[in-house]
């Protein structure tokens, strides 16, 4: 039986520009620095603390099992 993982694919809606340093440096850690960018990553805790950190600048495009 193949082990599948949960992903989750996120994108960036809104800019980082005016916000603190630490939410750009969330983003970059996401994967995003410009709008509208995509990335699908592993669904984990760390992953999902990230997302909730940053929620005015992110949004959960698809999540898959």
């Amino acid at each position: 039986m193949a082990d599948k993982k949960k992903t989750i694919t996120i994108e960036q809606y809104a800019s980082a520009q005016r916000r603190p340093q630490i939410q750009t440096q969330t983003l970059i850690g996401l994967g995003l620095n410009k709008l509208n960018r995509r990335r699908t990553l592993e669904d984990t805790p760390s992953i999902r603390g990230m997302i909730n950190k940053v929620p005015h600048l992110v949004r959960v495009v698809d999540e898959k099992a």
